[in-house]
């Protein structure tokens, strides 16, 4: 049973003040405001309509001076230019929109995206090998670039300059680069430290487009390419990613480029209803698929496409690329959570590594996230990659796995990421080591109940303080994602009405009604995902009448051209009679 954890404020009479301040919001909504920091009226409004006027201006980023005076150069010399991605949602749409934008205004400009398998991850070696025999004179590193000292030492010996444009954490040292454009830098002075890769490079974008004399609200189509990033990328969702991220989805409601018009209509979904967990559940995975069993490049080609012929035939090949991984993804994790249980059986472990030589390095990410939802502890699934083993890194909230990860440095070839995602490399001798010291440093950072699954809630309600009004203001919490989650609230002591379904090929999921005991309040429709274990459950307590606590978030059903409230529900318990 997960423990529900009801989240308090520091101070009670600042939700008190708040819900004045607003004109007697619900509790329960001026709570939830508190509980994000938010205590004023002016601060409440930053939070509901901060626009695009409210962006931070690019040439706060340390070094960007300097790489729009190299671009520019390049430019009117006529020198080739590399855009160098990565093989992700963020890396992907990253390259296109710099290779889209640079082309418009002139430039002479390819990318090149790194082979999971031939080049490794990031800037690599071999990466500067294949970017050199394109006759490449200036490389700009997007989403990737800011931990490699050698390669940056290898470009310059090859006579090519470097643009590095991440957002990933950095180590004690820089790459020597012409630019190095990453908030996270010690010396940088950007206010906002975390930017998607994609939002680092729109950012960049903007400048030069300035510095061209250019209006810069001429870029905002590519919006769009920064919501898909800025979800799918699962990065923190205030300031600039909250009002990036918002506007984007209406670039997408609206205005969608045509790629990816193309493949939300081969994953069914309707990017006229786009939201932070459908691009995560929909667009990102199939993107991602490209980098994961093929050719990443074909997620950019698709996302530069102006053709509708050819647009369709990129996003049905990704489709099937997707097929194929959700195959291998199964597969994987039916072989992962058996090894799980045996690697957590006998002894105390506080984070799941797990080693297999042929896993497929294109699905162990997906598979680690998963492993943390089962295990409720960061997980770490590995697999051999020639004379190496490669892995990826998944956490859970307050343990930050860049900083598991650095203090077994010395047990590593290279490593990098943020607090919840992270990639490593590591040499099979240091395995055993890097087990015990990477559990070790999870240990150190564990504090009471961080490995106990939970529900956090934000306030308790009434079912029948759900009104119009209370959706219209809730709505405006939108859009949800890493550090703004939809708010989760409690209603107690509800008769189940109506009959009780398991939903799904396997009923997995459980669907009913219920309404406020005794009373004769409207009932609201319920939907449990991946509850349907509470199936029998609650038909016994229906058929005794035995009511049930629910906690969960509010959101519109649309079907058959309707659009209705329901409750989704997060986790029920039965009501004890007294």
């Amino acid at each position: 049973m997960k423990r529900w954890n009801i989240k308090t404020v520091a101070d009670a009479e600042a939700t008190k003040s708040l819900q004045d301040a607003l004109n007697d919001l619900p509790l329960a909504l001026a709570k939830a405001l508190v509980l994000r920091d938010i205590t004023t009226f002016e601060e409440a409004r930053s939070f509901f309509r901060d626009g695009l006027d409210r962006l931070h201006d690019p040439m706060e980023f340390e070094d960007m001076d300097l790489a729009i005076e190299r671009l520019l150069s390049a430019i009117s010399l006529g020198q080739r230019i590399t855009v160098y991605g990565d093989y992700d949602v963020d890396g992907t749409t990253s390259t296109a929109l710099l290779t889209h934008y640079l082309r418009s205004v002139g430039a002479t400009v390819q990318f090149f995206i790194p082979d999971r398998f031939k080049h490794g991850y990031g800037l690599s070696p071999k990466g500067m090998e294949a970017v050199h025999a394109l006759g490449t004179d200036l490389i700009i590193a997007l989403d990737c670039g800011v931990t490699a000292v050698n390669e940056a030492v290898m470009a310059s010996e090859l006579g090519m300059s470097l643009i590095v444009c991440d957002h990933h954490t950095p180590q004690n040292e820089l790459p020597e680069a012409v630019a190095v454009l990453d908030a996270k830098r010690d010396d940088c002075s950007y206010p906002f430290k975390e930017l998607c890769g994609c939002g680092v490079t729109f950012k960049l974008a903007l400048a030069v487009h300035k510095a061209l004399g250019k209006n810069p609200d001429e870029l905002l189509h590519y919006l769009d390419l920064v919501a898909v990033a800025t979800a799918a990328d699962m990065v923190s969702l205030h300031g600039e990613n909250r009002i990036l991220l918002r506007e984007g989805l209406k670039q997408l409601r609206h205005r969608p480029r045509l790629g990816l018009r193309m493949l939300a209509d081969q994953a069914g979904a309707k990017l006229s209803e786009a939201t932070t967990r459908s691009i995560a559940f929909s667009i990102g995975p199939r993107i991602n698929a490209a980098g994961r069993l093929g050719d990443a490049a074909r997620a950019v080609n698709l996302l530069l496409a102006d053709d509708q012929i050819e647009a369709t035939a990129r996003a049905r090949q990704l489709e099937r690329l997707n097929e194929e991984r959700r195959v291998l993804d199964r597969e994987t994790q039916k072989q992962a959570f058996a090894q799980a249980d045996r690697f957590l059986a006998g002894r105390e472990r506080h984070a799941v590594i797990l080693h297999h030589p042929d896993w497929h390095l294109g699905v162990i990410g997906i598979v680690a996230s998963r492993l943390v939802e089962r295990h409720y502890r960061p997980a770490i699934m590995l697999a051999s990659s020639g004379k190496v083993i490669k892995g990826s890194a998944r956490s859970v909230a307050g343990i930050n796995i860049f900083n598991a990860l650095t203090a077994c440095d010395d047990l590593l070839v290279e490593y990098g990421g943020h607090d919840y995602a992270a990639g490593l490399t590591l040499m099979p001798e240091n395995l055993p080591a890097f087990i015990e010291r990477f559990n070790q440093a999870v240990l150190e950072a564990v504090s009471e109940n961080t490995l106990e699954p939970c529900v956090d809630i934000d306030a308790e309600m009434r079912l029948s303080e759900l009104d119009d009004r209370f959706w219209a203001v809730l709505k405006q919490f939108e859009p949800f994602g890493q550090d703004n989650p939809a708010p989760v609230f409690v209603a107690r002591n509800l008769d189940i009405m109506g009959p009780v379904a398991g939903v799904g090929r396997k009923r997995d999921h459980v669907k009913f009604s219920v309404r406020e005991a005794g009373s004769s309040h409207p009932v609201r429709n319920a939907i449990g995902f991946g509850l349907g274990k509470y199936l029998q459950e609650l038909s016994e307590a229906q058929a005794t009448q035995q009511p049930i606590d629910l906690a969960f978030s509010i959101e519109e059903n649309n079907w058959n051209g309707r659009t209705s409230l329901q409750l989704n529900v997060v986790d029920i318990r039965t009501v004890e009679p007294e």
